[in-house]
């Protein structure tokens, strides 16, 4: 229960819902961001919460199980890579997590997030590193990257050039060697500087 201080000083173990808001996939060059809202419940925990990065797949698989029978609510939501370039990938992680708790289906009395401003609307608290203080933060950043995870060993089916299956679409050194080769995939951001310049040396093209 140590990551759930917050979440008691808030009154979670008094009825209140207290939902804690996560992303994965904002440092990508390519595939979708995907946001995700968890409201916990108190009386029914779930061990080994910690931020997903931390967690081996095989864990963070389980654990996506487990919240997804155990939490009063979630939810999880997925930007594509044009909403991305759109909006700019902060404010689509902002307007994800906001939607994600829009989506929960329950009245949610506080939001926690991990270093994310919300908006007046909902009171909220940003937490800087979140995910390792926070159980519904956890939660919430294990459901984000296990779907986007998922999403990207699809992508790597249908684009096998790339090995998003192995780097997820990270700038690794594999993933920029591959785009400087083979240029830009559709899935990849273009308003990302790496993806810009792969563009201009293999395609000649200036978005």
């Amino acid at each position: 229960m140590k990551l759930f201080t917050y979440e008691k000083a808030l009154g979670a173990m008094q009825g209140k819902h207290v939902a804690g808001c996560d992303e994965a996939g904002r440092g990508p060059l390519a595939g979708p961001l995907v946001c995700a809202a968890v409201v916990l419940d108190p009386e029914n925990p779930i061990s080994g919460l910690d931020d997903s990065k931390k967690l081996t797949a095989l864990k963070r698989e389980a654990l996506f199980d487990e919240i997804i029978e155990k939490a009063k609510a979630y939810a999880i939501v997925e930007l594509s890579h044009e909403a991305v370039d759109r909006l700019n990938v902060y404010q689509a992680s902002r307007q994800g997590m906001i939607q994600a708790i829009k989506d929960l289906g329950i009245h949610v009395d506080h939001v926690l997030t991990d270093a994310m401003p919300l908006n007046d609307t909902m009171p909220y608290t940003s937490i800087i590193k979140g995910d390792q203080l926070s159980a519904s933060i956890a939660a919430a950043s294990i459901l984000a990257k296990v779907t986007r995870d998922a999403r990207m060993h699809l992508l790597a089916k249908t684009y096998p050039k790339y090995g998003f299956e192995r780097h997820k679409g990270y700038p690794t050194k594999a993933h920029l060697d591959a785009l400087k080769m083979f240029g830009p995939c559709s899935v990849h951001r273009k308003s990302f500087k790496p993806v810009k310049d792969a563009m201009i040396q293999v395609y000649g093209l200036v978005l």
